[in-house]
């Protein structure tokens, strides 16, 4: 969908500071369909999760009469204005989100779970959480 090439273009613009922090950026899709139109977008690894286990145990799905929510629609727009490309192949209803999750006991330092489409994480707010990320310094 639309917004989630804006959304893997937002990510993306953070890999400079992701690298100085030693963390890596990874993308989680549950379909192959629009992969390849999405991996210019997202300069992570990008893994594949058929069964959708990084999406539960309770998955979110949007109703079909999701996408006539006013702020669904203004959020398509915004991107479309924007030029950004994208498309609306494959299964989009299965809401996605943004973890930022550290080395062993850490854990989850950030979420971000998508309520409707086109709501993005904040990008000051990943970075935030990024920089209290303990790596150890044999993985630097």
């Amino acid at each position: 969908m639309l917004t989630c090439f804006k959304e893997a273009l937002g990510l993306s613009s953070l890999l400079g500071d992701l690298n100085t922090h030693g963390v890596k950026l990874y993308g989680v899709v549950h379909q192959t369909l629009g992969v390849e139109d999405f991996q210019p977008f997202f300069k992570g690894q990008i893994f594949l999760d058929s069964e959708k286990m990084f999406y539960g145990p309770k998955q979110r799905w949007m109703p079909l009469f999701g996408l006539l929510r006013v702020n669904v629609i203004q959020n398509i727009i915004r991107v479309h204005k924007k030029n950004i490309p994208g498309d609306m192949n494959g299964e989009g209803r299965l809401m996605g989100g943004v973890f930022v999750i550290g080395p062993g006991d850490q854990g989850i330092l950030f979420q971000h779970q998508e309520k409707e489409f086109g709501e993005h994480a904040n990008l000051d707010d990943v970075l935030a959480a990024v920089k209290k990320i303990e790596v150890p310094t044999s993985n630097l």
